[in-house]
């Protein structure tokens, strides 16, 4: 869990940035006017990615004044790196919202709206450290029909933590599926008949984790939210199995 009270006294002592990992989350401030919900999503681009440069942030935020789009103004998303304006896209999800990308995972962003009189600013979210599977070994060959352990790494406990399985290779891809709400404890048991598998091939199974911290805008209105989230896969290939459907 995050201890806000000791990042803090580290700060103040350390003369450290508030965009600094462990830095603690900001609630923010604002006209209260707007519903603003915003995501950034790190992915990594390699296989086994562990440093913050082997991934890749996309930003998503929708804004509403009134029940209508929001799409003018500056939408802006802060973080070591540096600033990343966003533009808005008509054409993405639920009548279109403000997107960009950024290289890197920085683990702490912060959100600034402007659009007329209307604001949001300094809502910030100390995002989950990277985590990084123990178990099973990448490429493992596995029992579909048996439970599987799954364990990975992390410093600090996430907010909440998804898991999902499908085919194909990791490393950015794969791992569609439905997603399963597990605790960030850094075990988990996948149950039997969860991989994907064939009657008379092996098939290979992307396991992808992805680990959220959330924050709730009070410069915002009703409904708002900032969340933070970090993905990580590995491959494994289920042995033939032969009550397989397919």
């Amino acid at each position: 869990m995050k201890t806000y009270f000791a990042s803090l006294v580290l700060l103040v002592a350390c003369g450290g940035s508030p965009l600094d990992p462990g830095s603690g989350d900001s609630t923010g401030s604002g006209t209260a006017t707007l519903v603003v919900n915003g995501s950034a999503t790190a992915r990594p681009q390699v296989p086994a990615a562990a440093a913050p440069s082997e991934f890749q942030t996309s930003f998503d935020v929708r804004i509403t004044l009134a029940n209508a789009e929001v799409t003018t103004g500056t939408v802006t998303i802060t973080s070591a790196t540096g600033k990343v304006p966003l533009a808005f896209n008509a054409n993405g999800q639920n009548n279109g919202s403000w997107q960009g990308d950024a290289p890197n995972y920085d683990e702490v962003y912060q959100l600034d709206v402007v659009s007329g009189t209307d604001t949001v600013s300094g809502v910030r979210v100390d995002g989950p450290d990277i985590h990084t599977f123990s178990a099973p070994l990448a490429g493992a060959s596995v029992d579909s029909t048996m439970a599987m352990p799954l364990a990975w790494t992390r410093n600090d406990t996430a907010d909440a933590a998804t898991l999902r399985v499908g085919d194909g290779g990791g490393g950015g891809g794969g791992g569609g599926g439905t997603g399963l709400t597990i605790v960030d404890t850094g075990t988990y048991s996948v149950a039997p008949g969860t991989l994907h598998s064939n009657k008379d091939q092996a098939t290979t199974n992307t396991l992808r984790l992805t680990r959220t911290n959330r924050v709730t805008p009070t410069g915002a209105a009703g409904g708002s939210e900032l969340s933070v989230s970090v993905e990580n896969d590995i491959d494994v290939v289920a042995l033939p199995n032969p009550a397989a459907l397919r």
